[in-house]
């Protein structure tokens, strides 16, 4: 399971003045002249792109999808997966984007607000119509031990209460803890990420099941849950999943908005990431290998915590990982 960090350390953004380039000023300061050809021609060539410090975090889109789609998704003990829960679940579902995420994020992470005022701030504004109950029964929502789960448990639990349930949102800790409580029928529901659930429950770690498709993805997943006495409803378009982000200067100096067009416009950058990113295929590999991107320098920092964050901040690093939905890239 990956490291999620709870709260989020401030950014501290240094005054840095940085000369960049790429290919489109060839002749600006810090640029490299082009080569000459054995033919005498001059070859054109991309130039690195150095870092520019800046506050506003941005992540690049993964438009070749090298990262699977960790799509929010709710799981369910079977015997608790009736039409009327999945429905509401599904509403939830529904209503949930990316950016909305990261807004619930900063709410908690960085504007410290408790992930029960947060969610049901959410429900209220969402203005979701749920069908009401009487009597419909008890539903226990557990969540893993990390913020943003412990919120999307909140908004499932006033959702399902407003469906006429009596809820309770139980922290119970990492996969490992709350799966089998969850088989067991101990908790009833717990909100899931799509690939890595499906990754999860089928244990082989040579073959991948899931991809960058949340339709392939949720296609694999749906037998696997079965075949564990669970459910799933209908994924999010809210996805946490791994990213790779920048500063708005890098984009604005750059003019790149996509991973693919990084690799088109730079000739080198330097990345930054948790110590096994040169040898995870999500992380350095795949960027080589999938998008062409030249890596010029790694920084061994941390997985998308303060270390990673701060470091594109500050210009010490042009690329960074972080997770998508960190509420550090909020923009408001």
């Amino acid at each position: 399971m990956r490291t999620r960090n709870a709260t989020l350390a401030a950014l501290s953004v240094a005054a840095l003045t940085l000369a960049g380039c790429s290919s489109s000023d060839s002749g600006s300061e810090g640029s490299e002249e082009p080569t000459t050809g054995a033919t005498g021609g001059e070859t054109a060539m991309a130039q690195e792109c150095l870092p520019v410090p800046g506050e506003q975090l941005v992540v690049l889109e993964d438009d070749q999808m090298l990262q699977a789609s960790d799509n929010i998704i709710p799981a369910l003990n079977a015997d608790a997966a009736s039409e009327d829960v999945l429905a509401a679940l599904d509403d939830v579902s529904a209503a949930l984007d990316t950016p909305t995420l990261i807004e619930l994020n900063k709410s908690v992470d960085i504007d410290r607000q408790t992930s029960a005022e947060v969610a049901q701030a959410w429900v209220d504004e969402a203005g979701l119509t749920i069908d009401g109950g009487d009597g419909a029964g008890s539903l226990t929502i557990g969540a893993a031990n990390f913020s943003e789960n412990i919120t999307l448990a909140e908004i499932y639990a006033d959702v399902l209460a407003m469906a006429g349930y009596d809820t309770e949102v139980r922290e119970i800790g990492n996969r490992e803890t709350y799966l089998p409580a969850l088989t067991s029928g101990e908790i009833d529901i717990v909100p899931e990420y799509a690939a890595t659930f499906a990754e999860f429950l089928d244990g082989d770690v040579e073959t991948a099941v899931a991809s960058g498709d949340i339709t392939e993805t949720v296609a694999a997943l749906e037998p696997l849950a079965e075949e564990n006495g669970l459910a799933v409803g209908s994924p999010a378009d809210a996805q946490d999943q791994n990213a790779f982000a920048v500063t708005q200067g890098f984009i604005d100096a750059y003019g790149v908005t996509t991973l693919s067009e990084l690799a088109e416009a730079c000739g080198g950058v330097v990345l930054g990431g948790p110590p096994e990113c040169p040898e995870r295929p999500f992380c350095q590999p795949g960027l080589e290998g999938t998008y062409g991107i030249e890596v010029a320098e790694f920084r061994s920092l941390d997985a998308g915590g303060p270390l990673t964050k701060t470091a594109i901040t500050s210009g010490e690093v042009a690329v960074g990982l972080v997770f998508s939905s960190d509420g550090a890239l909020a923009t408001s």
